[in-house]
């Protein structure tokens, strides 16, 4: 008994060492990585809730404004979860450092998940300083806290398992800056963060359903403002699958050490 108690003290340990380091990376450089995070999205609750605001109005019932913000709490979140994950492995391959710690009596699965919870944490912490912004502005309400928590659960620990994919195959810092640039955010802004898909004409409106980010979207905007344009279960439970498809492939990856390893 008291060689388990050991044990798994020791993995607690290395756990939490590992997990702080990844904290700490971004917390060093807090103006860039959450300072800035939250001015843009600051400046887009700004810019569209009084440009577009004065003019739309409403949709569906809600204020423009209101129904925008859980869009942008969620854009925020994915972004930063990707970001901090998929740079920090790309940079510590650079520095040699991961394959040290693959080398290290850290499990896999240790690392993967401090990995994964250090861009969870920054991705939360945005998010979270977000609301608090928007709640400065607009009452923005919580209608469905149920759904909400598992949805941003979801959503940041998807994030961040994608952004340990893109980290893990990345070969230079532009293949990140591609796939954020390129695929990410213009899945995000194309998700419906600003409008009802509704609105769009064919073919777009059928083509926003194929976006998997649209789901994500409406499971937040449906935590908070109550309003959704699909089958709220049936988005949980896809994303739940789709996280634990990209967690179960991450865990592989580091357990070969695919493209970690010199």
């Amino acid at each position: 008994m008291s060689g388990d108690r050991l044990t798994l003290s020791a993995a607690q340990i290395r756990f939490a060492t590992l997990w702080r380091r990844e904290v700490n990376r971004f917390m060093k450089i807090k103006k860039q990585t959450i300072g800035a995070p939250l001015l843009e999205t600051f400046l887009y609750i700004s810019v569209f809730g009084a440009a577009l605001g004065s003019r739309i109005d409403k949709l569906h019932g809600i204020d423009y404004v209101v129904f925008v913000i859980p869009g942008l709490i969620m854009m925020s979140f994915s972004i930063n979860a990707f970001a901090n994950n998929s740079s920090s492995i790309l940079q510590q391959k650079f520095q040699g450092a991961i394959q040290d710690q693959l080398s290290s009596p850290a499990s896999p699965l240790e690392l993967l998940l401090a990995f994964s919870l250090g861009g969870f944490m920054r991705g939360l912490m945005v998010a979270l300083l977000t609301f608090l912004a928007a709640s400065l502005l607009v009452d923005l309400p919580v209608e469905h806290i149920l759904v909400l928590l598992p949805a941003l659960f979801l959503v940041g620990f998807f994030f961040s398992q994608l952004g340990v994919l893109i980290g893990v195959r990345a070969e230079q810092f532009d293949d990140v800056a591609f796939a954020q640039t390129f695929v990410l955010q213009p899945l995000i802004f194309l998700g419906g963060v600003f409008y009802s898909a509704t609105l769009l004409p064919e073919p777009f409106q059928t083509l926003t359903h194929f976006n998997p980010i649209f789901y994500m979207i409406n499971l937040v905007r449906y935590g908070f403002v109550g309003f959704t344009e699909v089958s709220i279960a049936l988005s949980l439970l896809a994303l739940t699958a789709a996280t634990g498809a990209l967690f179960a492939a991450n865990l592989r990856l580091f357990s070969k050490g695919y493209r970690l390893r010199a």
